[in-house]
């Protein structure tokens, strides 16, 4: 079943071409932090851009649930009239964050230092993924916590009355854990500090410091130490969305895998923390530019143009670029598949923990094609057909899984016998407009139902 719905099943056949502009929308990251930011900010911030799909939206009401006012002025407009740091309401209902898990982790860091409780809950996905990665460091802070066994959702939790500073050293690679404290921080007196061994996605502290609050970052011998000052006064503030990398990778890797296409993505954004999967298919020998480079917003953004490319080779993806590109993995095992020779990827083991289990979601739906895979815990190899010899013509599940769609969805264009999804409905959690996208450049993508 879908993660909202009735399950929608979809078939993508091989595709003549794939040519033309890709507006894909705003950055899913940005978006829930630009919600988040501005209802703990005290005044009206402006947003631009902002990804209009399910998940952003269920962040948006939990917003207006802490006492925000969320305001949608059409056209990807919206304005947050914000409470403050610490002045987030009680919920008077259980906050329900969908399918995703950038939310709730978030979330959950942001009211965690107030005095306050909320039960959150989510979809049959979401409700199957762990917590515990958040609410350990959470309860440093003096934050209560009950729910599910092995920490799952729907879980109640009681902020902390009189929160006291962390210094945290995340264990295992991932931006949600470090959001998740740094915004906890915020309403703790004194310095939260955070420790990442490998650096993660930094918008939550580029977008700490564009609202005012006092947060340093720094590379050490312990690894990257993020150092924030408690209690800030947060400013709203203007913000125009650039448009997400990982909704990005699913019209590029089509253009790189779909003979005669010529595809341009316009104003991705390319913070170097969210870019490793462009460089990664570079390397691989795709045919794949950055025109008008320059920064918006403090972030780096470029232009993309993708072109068919024939003749890609397998290559080891290094483990330390696994944190710049975690959500890409699937798509890049679908490009991996038209490459010659394997391609391995190692240090992927947050991919178990994700809407599903990734690994195995692809790996078998990628058998079922007719592609050699081989797993580990933490890494898998995908041994690729070259271009014009990947079969195709398998049903796979998409397990609630945005991403495990859209991928298969994409591994259609190419293949010589249609891929067919079981649900593709999750894909309006992160990006709604796909379907209508991808047919205008020229993909054939059908509902079982038509």
């Amino acid at each position: 079943m879908s993660a909202h719905g009735t399950p929608i099943p979809m078939t993508s056949r091989k595709a003549a071409g794939l040519r033309g502009v890709a507006n894909v929308p705003g950055d899913k990251s940005i978006s829930h932090r630009s919600l988040i930011l501005g209802a703990l900010s005290v005044g009206e911030t402006r947003i631009t851009g902002l990804l209009e799909g399910d998940d952003v939206l269920d962040t948006g009401r939990a917003m207006e649930a802490f006492g925000a006012e969320v305001i949608n002025h059409g056209g990807g407009a919206w304005s947050v009239h914000g409470v403050g740091v610490g002045g987030f309401a009680e919920p008077t209902q259980v906050i329900d964050c969908g399918n995703s898990g950038t939310g709730v982790r978030l979330i959950m860091g942001a009211m965690a230092t107030s005095p306050i409780t909320a039960t959150f809950t989510g979809d049959a996905s979401l409700n199957g993924r762990p917590m515990g990665r958040v609410t350990v460091p959470l309860a440093l802070f003096g934050t209560q916590s009950v729910g599910r066994a092995e920490g799952r959702l729907p879980m109640t939790i009681v902020g902390a009355a009189d929160p006291v500073p962390v210094r945290y050293t995340v264990p295992v690679p991932s931006a949600q854990v470090k959001s998740a404290v740094l915004f906890a921080g915020l309403n703790a007196p004194g310095e939260t500090v955070v420790i990442e061994k490998e650096a993660t996605r930094d918008h939550t502290e580029r977008m700490f410091a564009g609202f005012g609050a006092e947060i340093t970052v720094e590379d050490t011998d312990e690894g990257r130490v993020i150092t924030l000052v408690g209690q800030p006064e947060l400013r709203p503030q203007e913000i125009t969305v650039p448009r997400d990398p990982s909704s990005a990778a699913f019209p590029v890797c089509a253009a790189l895998i779909v003979e005669g296409s010529d595809v341009l993505v316009p104003n991705i954004g390319l913070n170097p923390t969210r870019a490793g999967l462009f460089t990664t298919l570079r390397e691989m020998g795709a045919d794949l530019e950055y025109e008008n480079l320059r920064e918006e917003g403090g972030e780096p953004v470029a232009d993309l143009r993708a072109k068919f490319s024939p003749n890609l080779k397998g290559i080891e993806v290094p483990p330390e670029r696994a944190a710049s590109m975690i959500d890409e993995y699937p798509v890049l095992s679908v490009v991996a598949s038209f490459a010659t020779g394997q391609t391995m990827m190692r240090g992927v083991r947050e991919l178990r923990v994700k809407e599903s289990d990734r690994i195995d979601a692809m790996a078998k739906g990628l058998r079922a094609a007719g592609i050699s895979v081989d797993e580990g815990e933490d890494w898998w190899a995908v041994t690729g057909r070259g271009h014009g010899d990947v079969p195709g013509g398998a049903t796979v599940e998409s397990r609630l899984d945005h991403r495990i769609a859209m991928s298969f969805l994409v591994m259609g264009m190419a293949t010589e016998n249609p891929m067919t999804v079981d649900d593709a409905g999750p894909v309006a959690t992160s990006f709604p407009i796909f379907e209508p996208l991808m047919a205008e450049l020229g993909a054939q993508i059908t509902r079982s139902n038509q």
